[in-house]
């Protein structure tokens, strides 16, 4: 059943859309931090349909919120007034930690990201965008434009003028070998540099946890002294939280907070996990910000009913049960196993990550060099032991991905690393 789903996938579906694993899954329904496949398996996901899942697989309060919410209506569309959206957007705004906040909802991260760069541009008067090598926004055409992962970027042509910087991968790159205190001098100074030599740009991008790049992120403080220098040039910061958001790296509910020290950033997008598998995606900025648009808009399936009840009820459960709290704890616990088995594997480079958000990067043994057909073969056999991990990285996709549900807990945490030490082991 299964090979002819996928031999029906291939005819109808583009070749570049990916799939995982030589022999697709089908994952036919979940529970908890746990799915299963359509011939029966079961297994313990590490990856969460890409952060997305992000309180529990069929979560009992999300689901009863969604069936309630569907038998009354579904979608009316921003045209009308929207109890359920205005509910969500007052606790997004809350939680933001952006003054007099405004809230704008989508149905994914991409767009949020778009929505965020046409409103720094528009607000700015200004195309050029700085954005940080290694990261991912998404896979429309501005957010390709502003991607500095070549994995994930099909075309060179934008609607924007991007300016790389330094600084979002720590262990890789021209300042590696220095301390972090040094590292963050080092990138101001090319942030310096760069501005120098260009007009004044609209915004900064930057994901304080880079996903899709291999869970990468700077010291703490870098965004903070990138900070100082673009306000000083009315330089606008976005941060990109749509991994990083609602408490999944423990220490901070986002991200941006580990570099909060000269206050929030000007507009944050957020997605994936708020909706734990329901389409939502959004963007919080000042208002000023937020209203500078001269033209009308509206969202066609930003902000409808159903999904706003999700993520009113995922959003609940989320603070209610003290995820954040969780994901430190058990995120501790299992990097740090993952660590001691990390020293005994030759292919592993690093381990690092917070809460979480965990990267495993695999390299050819006494090398710097990827090793993207290990980690493939670890993704095989960490599913044929059952479980399901995910997979990133920079130059090459040879960064193993780990990031559960946030309940996860401390028994599944050690069940997951036991599978996933003979997975690497194997290599």
């Amino acid at each position: 059943m299964t090979r002819d789903l996928f031999a029906r996938h291939r005819a109808v579906l583009p070749d570049w859309l990916a799939l995982y694993y030589e022999d697709p899954l089908e994952i036919t329904h979940g529970e908890g931090r746990h799915v299963w496949d359509a011939a029966g398996n079961k297994y313990l996901d590490f990856f969460g349909g890409i952060l997305t899942t992000m309180t529990a697989h069929a979560l009992p309060e999300v689901t009863k919120a969604v069936a309630e919410q569907a038998g009354r209506i579904i979608h009316s569309s921003t045209l009308y007034l929207d109890r359920p959206m205005v509910e969500l957007a007052e606790r997004v705004a809350h939680l933001s930690g952006i003054p007099d906040a405004r809230v704008f909802f989508t149905t994914s991260g991409t767009e949020a990201n778009d929505t965020a760069l046409l409103l720094a541009t528009a607000y700015r008067r200004s195309n050029a965008i700085l954005a940080m090598r290694n990261s991912y926004h998404g896979r429309s055409f501005g957010a390709v434009g502003i991607t500095g992962n070549r994995g994930w970027s099909p075309t060179s042509l934008s609607p924007l003028q991007t300016l790389y910087v330094h600084g979002g991968v720590r262990s890789r790159g021209p300042y590696a070998h220095l301390d972090d205190r040094e590292f963050v001098d080092a990138c101001v100074a090319d942030l310096k540099d760069l501005l120098g030599h260009t007009r004044v740009p609209a915004a900064l991008i930057a994901e304080p946890v880079q996903g899709v790049g291999g869970f990468t992120s700077p010291p703490d403080g870098l965004y903070a002294a990138f900070r100082e220098v673009l306000h000083e040039r009315g330089v606008l910061w976005i941060s990109d939280e749509v991994q990083t958001g609602w408490g999944r790296t423990g220490e901070h509910f986002w991200g941006w907070q580990a570099h909060g020290r000269n206050g929030p950033p000007d507009i944050v997008t957020f997605a994936k996990g708020i909706g734990n598998g329901m389409s939502i995606g959004g963007v919080v900025a000042r208002a000023e910000i937020m209203n500078c648009l001269d033209a009308n808009s509206i969202s066609t399936f930003g902000g409808t009913q159903v999904t706003m009840a999700a993520g009113l009820a995922n959003l609940s459960y989320l603070l209610e049960h003290d995820l954040q709290g969780n994901a430190r704890r058990v995120g501790g616990l299992l990097i740090e196993r993952l660590r001691a088995v990390a020293a005994q594997v030759p292919h592993v480079r690093e381990v690092r990550g917070r809460g979480l958000m965990i990267g495993v990067e695999l390299t050819r043994p006494g090398t710097d060099e990827a090793a993207p057909d290990a980690a493939s073969a670890v993704l095989e056999e960490a599913r044929a032991g059952g479980l399901l991990v995910g997979k990133g990285g920079g130059h090459d996709t040879s960064v193993l991905r780990v990031a559960p549900p946030m309940s996860l807990t401390v028994a599944e945490a050690e069940e997951g690393a036991a599978i996933l030490e003979r997975a690497l082991r194997s290599i």
